[in-house]
């Protein structure tokens, strides 16, 4: 697959994949998170790939789903054969992203790292989430979004993000949807440690390039005796949050969050 709206390079064993659309803060289209998938699975079938990094182009890391494309999308009557394939792949990502996206990630074999150069909101939150290790720059703001949309968090919100902060603060962080700032996300534990802007790659690689001078088989048992130890109810959490997207994709809630983006105001939620 030949990449438009992500980057992808391999150097010296270490994966390095970023979030290309810097003009819209790394918001994701379809075209992104098929993209990503592809590189994800690349990475891990690609024997001279010891660790993965994950970061955005420019400002941001990624500002979740592209809200124009995939929240407000509606049928072009000048190109209907395109728009009827659009809609059906948003439609496909809506209800069933955890089947191609979020086993890609979780599930790579190879160690991964979200480098978090800036904000990380909504499904960008649950995707840093999703990688095994988080460093955070003194710049980086993660924020669990969903609600202020009218929908539900995915797996990263759900399952991970219980494990690392607690439920409790789960809880507060998921149902208020409120920014986290740098500072609290290296006391909470959202992310591994906060460095400074301008070395969070330099740190980055520097973990990267430790990890991978250690044993891949030895890694690739300990990554999945981890997600054991936690005794995730994957399966059940997936069709749990694929069912709530669908559900709440075609409430009146979702619609006017998503308009109250667009327009930068305040939404007015009735519950319907």
């Amino acid at each position: 697959m030949e990449y438009e709206e992500i980057l992808y390079d391999v150097d010296d064993g270490i994966a390095t994949v970023k979030f290309n659309r810097p003009h819209a803060m790394n918001a994701g289209t379809v075209q992104t998170y098929r993209e990503l998938e592809d590189a994800f699975r690349r990475a891990g079938e690609d024997k001279a790939v010891r660790v993965v990094v994950l970061t955005g182009e420019g400002r941001g890391f990624c500002s979740g789903d592209d809200v124009n494309q995939i929240f407000l999308a509606e049928p072009d009557n000048s190109d209907e054969a395109r728009s009827r394939r659009l809609l059906e792949q948003i439609d496909d990502l809506r209800s069933h992203r955890r089947n191609w996206l979020d086993t890609a990630i979780m599930e790579c074999p190879k160690p991964t790292i979200a480098a978090v150069n800036g904000a990380a909101v909504g499904y960008g939150c649950d995707i840093a989430l999703m990688c095994d290790m988080r460093l955070g720059s003194d710049q980086a703001r993660m924020g669990e979004f969903f609600v202020r949309r009218g929908l539900c968090p995915s797996l990263g919100g759900l399952m991970i993000l219980p494990s690392i902060i607690g439920v409790a603060r789960a809880y507060e962080l998921v149902l208020t949807g409120r920014m986290v700032e740098a500072e609290e996300l290296g006391a909470i534990g959202m992310v591994n440690r906060v460095v400074p802007h301008d070395s969070l790659m330099d740190e980055s690689y520097k973990l990267a390039r430790e990890i991978a001078a250690q044993s891949p088989l030895g890694q690739m048992m300990a990554k999945e005796g981890i997600r054991m130890g936690l005794n995730y109810d994957y399966d059940r959490i997936a069709d749990y949050q694929n069912a709530t997207v669908r559900l709440l994709s075609q409430t009146a809630d979702h619609r006017e969050g998503a308009q109250a983006f667009v327009e930068r105001r305040e939404p007015n939620f009735e519950g319907r």
